[in-house]
């Protein structure tokens, strides 16, 4: 054993003796996460709160909405409740009036104990509303907060050294203004390695976000500004925000979602830039409508210059990345009328897309046969649906300028016993295409799938919850690294209990799909099986969670992770977390998650492979109503390895120690 083994165990011994203490969950950082995490499941790889999910929460939480006037397509917002718990909400406004206190949540049977611990951090109860709309009263802010993030890596890659634009520090800024019916947003990011008023980036920072939003204004229910997103019935026609994963389905039930939204996200991904608006009708009849023109960073043909792809990542961190960033721009239209009367509800949307160059992709290779092409693309979506209290019935039916169909449907069923079930059709024909599409999927796109999703969420009592879903897809053409047809199969199953300050809690998850062998004559069958043992307590400011992972890829390739967690908040203006971590896996495909928390709007989720081990330290500070300082150290101990990552991103030694730094002050 090594010097440095024998200095890395005493910690995890000692690290493992505080978090047996008596202590609980004080989540720093994002303290809704907890709870979503129950609710959810806590699901791995690309179906874990994703970022895009994770930074629309939190800027949810930083702006919450008033419970007595939010509209029924703000609520809808919330990924986490069903369209039976919307409905209620609606109803008991509308018998009882505006609520006093959030106390009252109690009087709704179907919102449960830890919907409204959840809700709680999204919502409020503000004063009752003056029907008057005085400039006065659109201006004056209720909120304005201004948030900076600062990065620190404590190593040089390769890149740092020759290969990247700019120095390797991240950093990040972000302004917030909030009055009863205006919101107002600018972001501002840099990614480690790429160049800060030099090269493209004349402006200084690498990305930008903004919005202005108008919100219930008369008959004006929403009128945004810059940057937003866009979800319409299922996502299929339209959708740029989330889309829930297998375990979190059985939270919303498979409801639909309507409404734009205002973005402040890092990501360059699925965004919107221009004018959204939403316009009461009547009281039953909404009209959405916007309009956008954005850049795209894009891999050109050589030979004509059209798109052969579109790049998402948002990096533009090399010369090579750099030539890609705003290659192509895309014009983008669309429209929903949606009609809601008592517990039906319907939904037509129509979207249409210009691209300044034409999509061109090489479909000499199988999978890319049906990808999209030309430079003008155009889909149509009807939603539909059906809400009683015992039944909710979701479904979306799209086609696209070639007509090509697509449709997602789902029946949420809750029966006695507090029993709820799921179960989700999907069709995506081999030759459908949209741009802004994203809905339930097992293959990750909206083309060339078909499945059945069947998921329960039972509580026979008011300490005991079990989940469980399979899932089946089937793929009638060849996919990426598959070249003739195939199936996958997926199933989990969750039990939670809580006893008093103790929480248990177990998962196990098995997930088949078929690759090509090494000389692609064949597909091999490959099981990644995944299960997770959790044991958390509670005690006054203390929080431990003892957890135990375990991963094995096709009965050969396995790993396991051992965890130790502890937060306490000894001063009332203080809070402390410490994460401990050894983790010993064959390969990175037996890679096992944890989620640490970090900075606010920071997705903290990290996958460890190998062997080594990990800690981190955070410590928050309200140092009064104003201000917020928050620091955070994480180090990475590789014990099978003298160099970590590859290319450009290559470490030289076996530590990885990074170094955060946010700071919070509210006007």
């Amino acid at each position: 054993m090594s010097r440095m083994q024998n200095l890395y165990l005493p910690i995890v011994i000692l690290c493992t003796f505080l978090c047996n203490s008596p202590a609980t969950a004080q989540e720093e950082g994002a303290p809704w996460v907890r709870y979503y995490d129950e609710m959810t499941a806590g699901e791995d790889d690309s179906e874990q709160l994703d970022e895009q999910t994770y930074e629309w929460l939190c800027q949810m939480a930083a702006q919450p909405i008033d419970l007595n006037t939010a509209t029924r397509e703000e609520l809808e917002q919330l990924p986490f409740l069903t369209a039976r718990q919307i409905e209620d909400l609606c109803e008991y406004r509308q018998r009882h009036g505006p609520l006093k206190t959030l106390d009252e949540l109690i009087a709704i049977p179907s919102i449960d104990y830890n919907r409204r611990l959840l809700l709680s951090y999204f919502i409020y109860i503000g004063e009752p509303a003056d029907d008057t709309h005085s400039l006065q009263q659109l201006l004056t802010p209720n909120r304005q907060q201004l948030l900076g993030t600062l990065h620190l890596p404590l190593y040089q890659r390769k890149g740092d050294r020759n290969g990247y634009l700019g120095y390797k520090y991240r950093h990040s800024l972000r302004y917030d203004f909030t009055a009863r019916h205006l919101r107002m947003g600018l972001a501002a990011a840099q990614d480690s390695g790429e160049p800060f008023f030099a090269y493209k980036n004349t402006m200084g920072y690498d990305h930008y976000a903004y919005f202005v939003q108008l919100r219930q204004w008369g008959r004006w229910q929403n009128v945004t500004a810059g940057h937003f997103n866009a979800q319409f019935g299922m996502g299929l026609a339209l959708n740029t925000g989330f889309s829930l994963g297998k375990a979190a389905l059985l939270s919303s039930l498979g409801r639909a979602a309507n409404g734009f939204r205002p973005s402040l996200s890092r990501s360059a991904a699925s965004y919107f830039q221009g004018l959204a608006a939403t316009v009461s009708l009547s009281r039953r009849l909404t009209l959405s409508a916007f309009a956008s023109c954005r850049p795209h960073d894009a891999t050109l043909n050589k030979d004509d210059g059209t798109i052969a792809t579109i790049v998402k990542t948002g990096y533009h961190r090399t010369p090579q990345e750099m030539a890609k960033k705003n290659n192509v721009y895309t014009t983008t239209s669309g429209a929903n009328l949606h009609y809601f009367q008592g517990g039906f509800r319907l939904g037509l949307t129509a979207v249409y897309t210009y691209l300044s160059r034409p999509l061109r992709p090489d479909t000499r290779a199988l999978y890319r046969r049906h990808y999209p092409q030309g430079n003008q693309l155009a889909n149509l979506g009807l939603d539909y649906g059906y809400t009683s209290r015992l039944l909710s019935v979701s479904g979306e039916t799209a086609t696209d300028r070639h007509g090509s169909i697509a449709t997602v449907n789902s029946v949420a069923l809750t029966v006695p016993y507090r029993l709820n079930i799921v179960l989700l059709h999907r069709y995506y024909s081999r030759g459908y295409t949209s741009l802004w599409g994203n809905s339930f999927s097992e293959g990750g796109r909206l083309q060339n799938e078909q499945g059945v999703y069947l998921g329960t969420d039972w509580k026979p009592t008011s300490q005991l919850r079990l989940t469980a879903y399979i899932d089946y897809a089937h793929f009638a053409d060849p996919r990426y690294r598959v070249s003739a047809a195939s199936d996958a199969f997926d199933t989990q199953a969750t039990a939670t209990l809580t006893l008093g300050p103790w929480t248990l809690y177990g998962r196990y998850r098995a997930h088949t799909r078929y690759w090509d062998n090494d000389k692609k004559t064949a597909l091999v069958r490959q099981t990644t099986q995944r299960g997770r043992l959790s044991a958390s307590h509670s005690h006054g400011p203390w929080t431990t969670v003892t957890q135990a992972d375990w991963a094995m890829v096709t009965g050969c390739d396995q790993g396991y992770m051992l965890s130790q967690r502890v937060g306490c908040k000894p001063l009332r203006w203080l809070q402390l977390h410490v994460d401990a971590h050894y983790f010993h896996t064959d390969s990175y495909d037996s890679r096992l998650y944890t989620y640490e928390p970090g900075p606010l709007n920071s997705f903290g989720m990290t996958a460890l492979s190998g062997h080594g081990l990990r800690c981190m330290l955070m410590a928050r500070a309200d140092l009064n109503s104003h201000l917020m300082l928050m620091a955070k150290t994480g180090t990475t101990k590789y014990l099978d390895r003298s160099t970590i990552g590859t290319g450009l991103q290559a470490i030289e030694g076996s530590f990885m120690t990074d170094l955060d730094f946010q700071l919070r002050w509210k006007f």
